[in-house]
């Protein structure tokens, strides 16, 4: 039977009946490690994940869309040489770490890379070093390999000697030393393993990427995590580890932290949970019970979760939307705003052509409120105000928002911290200034808001 790769969020819940588990370790992560970087560094901290997208579309999109919405960062899907086939999850089933798989050369990723630089956008590049294949055959540079030999990369005695599936989520020693949906799983405990992926990660850093985010890290020991980030020569830059985190597992994400920052799954399930007939007045909190917001990445969804149904999707419309602009208005955490492409089959690869693609990163409310991202910095949560699937709050005196995911419209006084004013509705479906609304010298602001809208304001963008 065809054994596929559903990356670690997806293959996790498969295996554990829903939800991620994890496994046995062997040893508390080094703290003389090199340090964790708390968010991406820099005054620009949204990222934009362009999921699979050819490396010259997004060098494009860097140009004409990311740089001009000052977003700070796009993560792009893996460049490593990988298996054949159309499917997406092709791409995580890397045959050797050659910059040659669907996306583009070795010419076109550091043409990406170069491009996107010069639109004041660094990339992360998606890294896939936990495991190989599932399989044999020659991969998309024209490599051969098998499922525990790779033509100058690996050979049987680097992998892990559970040759199985992991079957136990609450075993640290089955998830990270058995084999995840069947892929062959590397020894990263070993020297030679961790010395070649700390190369692969060299180069990346010479072509110019600004760090990583490394996939499926829950199925490595964070201390195997930490040792390949040090035995990097190239300084390693920004790192985000994918852990999933899932009740009365052996591994969690708080493990991951003294490594770099942790993807947490956990927000994008409470913003489901709120946008989707609860109480939009949950969210006021939204981090307690999460990782430290400083370790923290945030995002609505991504290529896992959308399949998986754990998040709200693009399919939910305006929901959907409004989280994104939930997601760059509060505070906690660094946010990844996620786009991809328009899917019925859950294995379908991306789009061919220009069609098909999301553009969730593109749309004028997600656009805008990047910038409002960028004008409030850390200013404090201030004013707020909830009732059933509406709320409002302050960013301190830098900004303000309203959604309004009801059925019906809302015409109220809002309280602000702003200076009296007239600004612009940066999170308007039309975008630019279409829409102005006043701040009084008391800081209030009468505002209509239509059913399933929003409302930002902040002082970089006024009349």
């Amino acid at each position: 039977m065809r054994k596929r790769l559903l990356s670690a969020s997806t293959a996790g819940v498969l295996a554990a009946g829903g939800l991620l588990a994890t496994a046995p370790w062997h040893a508390q992560a080094d703290p003389s490690a090199t340090a964790a970087q708390a968010s991406p560094p820099g005054e620009k901290t949204v990222t934009a994940t362009l999921f699979e997208r050819p490396f010259a579309s997004v060098a494009q999109e860097c140009t004409d869309t990311l740089g001009p919405a000052g977003y700070g960062y796009v993560e792009v899907s893996p460049a490593s040489e990988h298996i054949q086939g159309d499917a997406w999850w092709t791409s995580y089933q890397p045959v050797s770490y050659k910059i040659a798989g669907r996306l583009g050369s070795r010419a076109d990723f550091a043409n990406m890379v170069q491009a996107c630089e010069s639109a004041g956008v660094k990339v992360i590049a998606d890294a896939v070093v936990n495991h190989m294949t599932s399989g044999s055959g020659t991969g998309t540079g024209g490599t051969p390999y098998s499922k525990y030999g790779y033509e100058g990369t690996y050979e049987d005695a680097d992998f892990h000697a559970c040759r199985r599936d992991i079957a136990d989520y609450t075993s640290r020693d089955d998830v990270q030393n058995c084999e995840l949906v069947g892929l062959a799983d590397l020894d990263t405990g070993s020297d030679k393993v961790r010395g070649a992926i700390a190369g692969y990660l060299d180069d990346l850093r010479s072509l110019g990427v600004a760090g990583f985010r490394i996939d499926a890290a829950k199925h490595m020991a964070a201390a195997d995590v930490a040792a390949i980030k040090a035995k990097m020569t190239e300084d390693p830059g920004f790192w985000v580890s994918e852990v999933i985190h899932g009740d009365g597992e052996a591994v969690q994400p708080e493990e991951y932290t003294e490594v770099g920052d942790v993807d947490e799954f956990r927000y994008g399930r409470a913003l489901k949970g709120a946008f989707q007939g609860g109480d939009l007045g949950a969210l006021h909190n939204l981090g307690d019970g999460m990782l430290d917001g400083g370790f923290a990445r945030t995002f609505v969804d991504n290529w896992d979760t959308e399949r998986n149904g754990s998040t709200l999707t693009y399919k939910d419309g305006a929901a959907y939307t409004l989280a994104n602009v939930f997601l760059l208005a509060h505070p906690y955490g660094s946010p990844n705003v996620y786009s991809g492409y328009e899917f019925s089959d859950a294995d379908a690869g991306p789009p061919s052509g220009g069609t098909g693609w999301t553009g969730n990163h593109a749309k004028s409310e997600i656009t805008g409120m990047v910038g409002f991202r960028n004008a409030v910095g850390t200013a404090e949560l201030t004013d707020w105000w909830s009732e059933g699937q509406a709320l409002a709050f302050s960013r301190g005196d830098r900004g303000f928002v309203a959604l309004n995911n009801g059925d019906s419209e809302i015409d109220r006084t809002f309280t602000t911290s702003l200076p009296a004013g007239t600004y612009c509705n940066v999170a308007s479906e039309q975008g630019g200034c279409g829409q102005k609304v006043e701040v009084g010298s008391d800081g209030t602001a009468q505002v209509t808001l239509p059913a399933r809208s929003a409302l930002a304001l902040h002082v970089d963008a006024t009349e």
